[in-house]
C-alpha cells in the first residue's frame, strides 16, 4: 500500500489491532498504547500549556526552559519522589569545546574534537546533526547549568573513572585510550557535580529542582502516564493518565514532552527489543523506566529507533593495578583493551561475546575480593593449571598469556595498545580467573533506544514527518548515547541538552493553543 493511501487514523487503527494482537501473545506490556481520539474527551480535568511527563533531567531540565518562555509548565511523575533516574547517578554531564571549568583548569579543548571523537568512537551511523548541535552549544550549555546553580568544584581527577576525591573534571571515557588518543587531541569533558559516595545526581537533581520551583513550575507526583490524545488531525493535545490511582485527562493546550525514561525494567520490552541486555544481572535505573512514554509515543505513530541498543557495564577497575591483567572470551582469546572506559568493555561482552567474559591476572593485578560480584571460579600456580581448572580449550590460554607477557616486557601491546603505564607481565603466583559474565558479575545496564526526534526534541513519525504537539528527550529517546557507551555524562548531558530543546519547542508552539480555541474544544 502506497504511503498517500495510508491516513494517519488507519495507522492509528493498525497500531490498536497490533497492540491487541500482542496483548493476546502475552506481551501487553510491550505494545504500544494506542492514542485516544478529543472528540471522546468529555472534559479536561486539568489544563496547562507544556505537560511533561517525567521529573528526571530531561523534564525538568525541559520545564526550566519552556517556564522562562513564558508558558505554564506541569511536570507529572509516576513515583511518589521526583528526581528520576538522573538522581540516581555520577550526575557526570559530558561537555567539551572549551567550558569554563576546563579553561580554568589549564585544560585545551575544541568542538571538532568533541564531535570527532563522538561520531568515530560509538556505534555507526549515529545521529550527526544532535551531535552537532550539542557539541557547539556544550560551552553555552555548561554555563546553563552553572547559571541554575549546579555546582562545579575547580579540581582536576587524574585518575581512572569517577573518583572518590571532590573534583569536578576528569576524563570520563577513552580519550586517552587507543585509538583515540592518537587520532584527537585528548582532553577531559567529565564535569561533576560532587557529592560524597558518587552521588552527584541527587545534587544535579536537588538544585534543578529548585530553579525549576523558584521558577514557578508546578509539579505532581503519582501520576502515570496512559495514551496520548490526539485531534483528528495527528496534532497532541493532552494525556490520559492515572492520578492517585485515578483516571484523568489533562490538556496541554500548547505540548507535550515525553521524558519517562528508558525501557529497562519492563523486561517485557527488554526481551523484545534489547535481548542482548535482558540477562544482565542489574537493571539499572529508576523503578519508573518502564518504557511507557516510548509506548505512549508509538501509540501515537512516532517511529522508534535502535531499541536494541544499552548500557552494559562490568567493570575491571578501580584499582588501576587491575588493568595490568586481561580479559577473554570462552575461547581463552583477549578481544578488547582493558584501558578502555569500562562501557566499552562492557558492550564487547555483551553484545559480541555471547555475555561471557574472563578475568585472568596474577599477584599483581589481582581483583580485590568480592569486586562487583564477580565470582572467583580458578586460582593455580601456573597457566596451564588455570588453564585446565577453568576449562579454556587447551593451550589457548597458554598461548594468549604467553604472547601477552613477551611484548609487556617490552612495554608494548600489539592487540590493544595499552598505554605502558598499565602493561606488566602476568607472571606472579597465584593466577585466578574471575567471571565477567553478564549473568554472573554484577552488571549494570539500561536502554538506549527510544523515540526518533529532531534536534529540537519534535517528535517525528513512522513517515518522518513531524508528530504536531508532541515532543520528546532523555531515554525516551534516541539520542547521543549508543552502544558501545563512550563516556560517562554522555546520557546526562543528551537529557539536560536536548531537555531544553523539547522546553524551548513546546513552549514556543503557540499555534497548538490558538487551534484548539478555533475548534471550540473544551477546556
Amino acid at each position: 500500500m502506497a504511503k498517500q493511501e495510508i491516513s494517519r487514523r488507519s495507522l492509528l487503527a493498525v497500531l490498536a489491532s497490533s497492540a491487541a494482537a500482542v496483548a493476546l501473545a502475552d506481551k501487553a506490556m510491550a505494545a504500544p498504547s494506542v492514542a485516544a481520539e478529543s472528540k471522546d474527551i468529555q472534559q479536561w480535568d486539568i489544563s496547562t500549556d507544556v505537560l511533561i511527563a517525567g521529573s528526571g533531567a530531561a523534564g525538568i531540565s525541559a520545564a526550566i526552559d519552556a517556564r522562562r518562555a513564558g508558558a505554564d509548565v506541569l511536570v507529572v511523575e509516576k513515583l511518589n519522589k521526583l528526581g528520576g533516574s538522573s538522581a540516581m547517578s555520577g550526575g557526570v554531564i559530558y561537555a567539551g569545546g572549551g567550558t569554563a571549568l576546563q579553561k580554568a583548569l589549564g585544560f585545551e579543548d575544541t568542538v571538532e574534537s568533541m564531535y570527532n571523537y563522538i561520531v568515530e568512537s560509538g556505534r555507526k551511523h549515529p545521529h550527526l546533526d544532535k551531535i552537532q548541535l550539542y557539541c557547539e552549544q556544550s560551552v553555552a550549555h555548561f554555563d546553563w547549568l552553572v547559571d541554575n546553580g549546579v555546582p562545579y568544584n575547580k579540581t582536576f581527577f587524574a585518575g581512572k573513572g569517577l573518583g572518590f576525591n571532590e573534583a569536578g573534571l576528569y576524563y570520563s571515557g577513552s580519550e586517552e585510550a587507543w585509538p583515540w588518543r592518537d587520532k584527537f587531541k585528548p582532553a577531559p569533558r567529565g564535569h561533576v557535580p560532587w557529592e560524597k559516595g558518587h552521588q552527584g545526581g541527587r545534587k544535579l537533581m536537588r538544585t534543578l529542582l529548585a530553579s525549576a520551583n523558584t521558577l514557578g513550575v508546578k509539579t505532581m507526583k503519582r501520576v502515570a502516564g496512559e495514551r496520548l490524545v490526539l485531534e483528528s488531525d495527528g496534532r497532541v493535545v493532552g494525556m490520559i493518565a492515572s492520578v492517585n490511582g485515578e483516571r484523568k485527562t489533562i490538556r496541554a493546550k500548547r505540548g507535550v514532552v515525553l521524558a519517562c525514561g528508558g525501557f529497562i525494567h519492563n523486561r517485557e520490552m527488554v526481551k523484545h527489543y534489547a535481548p542482548e541486555l535482558y540477562d544482565c544481572s542489574v537493571p539499572w535505573a529508576n523503578a519508573g523506566d518502564l518504557g511507557i512514554g516510548i509506548r505512549m509515543g508509538m501509540g501515537a505513530g512516532a517511529a522508534a529507533l535502535r531499541m536494541d541498543q544499552g548500557f552494559a557495564i562490568g567493570p575491571i577497575y578501580p584499582p588501576e593495578n587491575t588493568i595490568a591483567g586481561i580479559a577473554v572470551n570462552r575461547n581463552g582469546q583477549r578481544f578488547s583493551s582493558e584501558e578502555g572506559y569500562h562501557a566499552v568493555m562492557g558492550n564487547d561482552v555483551t553484545y559480541k561475546q555471547n555475555g561471557e567474559a574472563y578475568f585472568i591476572c596474577d599477584k599483581d593485578s589481582d581483583r580485590p575480593a568480592g569486586s562487583d560480584g564477580q565470582p572467583l571460579i580458578a586460582s593455580a600456580n601456573t597457566i596451564t593449571e588455570l588453564e585446565k581448572q577453568a576449562g579454556f580449550p587447551e593451550g589457548s590460554l597458554q598461548m594468549t598469556v604467553d604472547y601477552y607477557n613477551r611484548y609487556a616486557k617490552k612495554g608494548e601491546d600489539p592487540m590493544f595498545h595499552k598505554s605502558k603505564k598499565y602493561l606488566s607481565a602476568i607472571d606472579k603466583p597465584p593466577f585466578k580467573v574471575y567471571d565477567l559474565s553478564v549473568d554472573r558479575a554484577q552488571y549494570s545496564s539500561h536502554t538506549f533506544g527510544g523515540l526518533q526526534t529532531r534536534p529540537n526534541s519534535q517528535v517525528v513519525d513512522v513517515w518522518g514527518n513531524d508528530i504536531p504537539g508532541l515532543y520528546a528527550a532523555g531515554r525516551t529517546t534516541s539520542g547521543l548515547p549508543t552502544s558501545p557507551y563512550i563516556a560517562s555524562g554522555i546520557s546526562v548531558g543528551d537529557c539536560t541538552f536536548f531537555g531544553r530543546q523539547a522546553g524551548q519547542s513546546a513552549a514556543a508552539n503557540k499555534s497548538v493553543m490558538e487551534r484548539s480555541h478555533a475548534t471550540g474544544n473544551k477546556a
